[in-house]
């Protein structure tokens, strides 16, 4: 079972690949992780991938790809996976796709956990961290017992730069540019589903879970 999850930033996708991983056995591979295992192992993909990062460049999407498959090739993967922030523009879906061709493989769903944006904005605006511990609040969901204070610590809650309004409007201007066009591409083949990313947790784990069988 290969499943592609996707999603606005702050949907929810991460928490439910993980949920998706635990339940089915297969690993959640997200290509962050894989990144920074290559390049702590120092392997040969890694050290290429190196280059491009540190000049603060994209990695190109073939290198992405090899990346991927290298790590989907590895024994733990033989009965699946779910891949977690890739691909994210429809290059990257048509080279993944091509990849998987030459082994005679495929996606078997693509999930969207959909959320609208107001939401998105409100859950992300919401968050709190802690400067000294790194504990998550949320002031609606996970309030903390006293306003602006962590409970582990003692010390400030923040809003991090990257949970601010404008910050997160921007990443949703990228994401419908960018990745929601993939909505369209899998849909297209047939293996999109869609679950409503606005409800508890465990009832989009559900939804999902009435999908994989």
């Amino acid at each position: 079972m290969k499943i592609i999850m996707l999603g606005a930033p702050g949907a929810g996708k991460g928490t439910q690949a993980k949920m998706i991983a635990e339940k089915y056995g297969i690993p959640h591979v997200s290509t962050g992780d894989i990144f920074r295992a290559n390049i702590k192992n120092g392997t040969k993909l890694g050290l290429e991938a190196k280059k491009y990062m540190d000049q603060g460049l994209l990695v190109p999407d073939e290198l992405t790809v090899k990346i991927l498959l290298d790590r989907v090739a590895q024994p733990d993967c033989e009965r699946g996976y779910v891949l977690d922030g890739f691909p994210r523009t429809i290059p990257q879906a048509e080279v993944l796709d091509e990849a998987l061709n030459k082994l005679g493989d495929a996606i078997d769903y693509a999930i969207n956990v959909e959320v609208p944006d107001e939401n998105i904005i409100r859950r992300m605006s919401g968050r709190r961290a802690c400067v000294s511990c790194g504990a998550t609040y949320h002031v609606e969901h996970i309030p903390p017992r006293q306003e602006g204070v962590c409970d582990k610590c003692g010390q400030d809650l923040i809003l991090r730069d990257d949970d601010k309004p404008e910050t997160v409007q921007n990443r949703l201007k990228v994401y419908h540019d960018q990745t929601k066009p993939l909505i369209d591409f899998y849909s297209g083949k047939g293996i999109l589903r869609t679950v409503d990313g606005t409800v508890d947790m465990k009832d989009v784990f559900d939804a999902i879970e009435a999908i994989l069988g």
